[in-house]
């Protein structure tokens, strides 16, 4: 029988980047949203007429038996009181980045899941983003050779503040650039080269009206002594490139963002075909001056994040996302807030 999933929340989070996802593995069933938003609940009951519509949180854990994994996609300063309340109610749960405010409510999170034997999952789907597929296989394969700097950007043009949750300056929001964006690039750097040593970080509000970091660089020094350099900006005129790995083989460039999430937002799914498919024009080269080719970048596969969360549910595999990862990721960020406001490299 298959999983049945409660997606916390249907905002843009859960109604984008969670619902079709789930809708799109068979050994899970999207059993019930829970918003207290009527038209979000509207919106809900016509795209997803199958599943339950609940108001409150709490309505779902009074009926929590019913359910097997609780899906967190609110407002970040909510993640970690609903997952705690969630696994307290017996529930497996996945949880939307960042999992918590601090690294300390994320050890709290997974000590709470192994007290309980339940899974907690990060939701990092930009793991199976198909340039980052390609460019872990690069490394894997060696055709970089020792890879001395990997600089990674999320870049956008967004000149104007859109005002929400996102936009905020108090800290218990984990609002600004670098919970929301950084937070992508910083665990694709630790999956790379392992929990850096080091962190640098330069933090600022560029648009008049913005409270909160719009455009930010972390630097990090990883054992074995790679470089990462991550830019993540909303004040971008223009768009560098999303990876530029230097090894002393060769290098790998690739411009553009995987393509998954503009395919999310136009309503399409992973059941559609080629789904995930990069057209060539946008593959990245590898080589080195004067001498590159052509890489075909690997197929986007979000949807692959849910099958392996089933399988971790129901004990047959490990979590596609470990606690300890979005911990480390939590303490780096934790590391880049006291390097920008004392102006120096901080140590792990």
């Amino acid at each position: 029988m298959a999983l049945r999933v409660a997606l916390i929340g249907y905002g843009t989070g859960g109604a984008i980047f969670h619902a079709p996802l789930i809708r799109a593995v068979p050994d899970l069933t999207l059993a019930a949203i829970v918003t207290g938003d009527p038209q979000r609940q509207q919106a809900a009951r016509t795209r997803h007429p199958d599943a339950r519509i609940i108001p409150t949180p709490q309505r779902l854990w009074d009926d929590a038996d019913a359910y097997d994994i609780a899906v967190i996609t609110t407002p970040n300063r909510h993640h970690a009181p609903l997952a705690r309340a969630a696994l307290d109610a017996g529930l497996h749960v996945v949880i939307d980045k960042p999992v918590a405010v601090t690294a300390a409510q994320a050890r709290d999170i997974a000590d709470l899941a192994a007290r309980r034997g339940l899974a907690a999952i990060p939701y990092h789907n930009r793991r199976w983003d198909g340039d980052f597929r390609t460019l872990r296989r690069l490394i894997a394969d060696g055709a970089l050779g020792h890879v001395q700097r990997l600089e990674s950007r999320f870049e956008r043009w967004r000149p104007t503040v859109k005002p929400g949750w996102k936009e905020s300056a108090d800290p218990a929001d984990a609002g600004g650039i670098l919970y929301d964006l950084g937070t992508h690039l910083i665990d694709q750097a630790i999956v790379l080269f392992g929990r850096p040593t080091r962190v640098y970080a330069e933090l600022d509000v560029r648009r008049p009206d913005a409270l909160a970091h719009d455009d930010a660089f972390v630097a990090l020094h990883h054992p074995g002594g790679t470089r990462t350099h991550l830019w993540m900006s909303a004040t971008a005129a223009d768009l560098g490139p999303r990876f530029r790995a230097l090894g002393d083989r060769a290098s790998y460039v690739v411009h553009g963002m995987d393509g998954q999430e503009e395919a999310l937002r136009a309503g399409r799914t992973p059941l559609d075909e080629d789904w995930g498919t990069t057209p060539p024009s946008r593959h990245g080269r590898l080589g080195t001056p004067g001498r590159t080719r052509a890489v075909p970048t690997a197929q986007g596969a979000y949807q692959d994040f849910y099958a392996a969360t089933a399988r971790a549910v129901r004990g047959e595999a490990a979590p596609p996302v470990t606690m300890a990862d979005a911990v480390a990721g939590l303490e780096v960020i934790e590391a880049a807030l006291r390097s920008a406001e004392c102006a120096r490299v901080v140590g792990l």
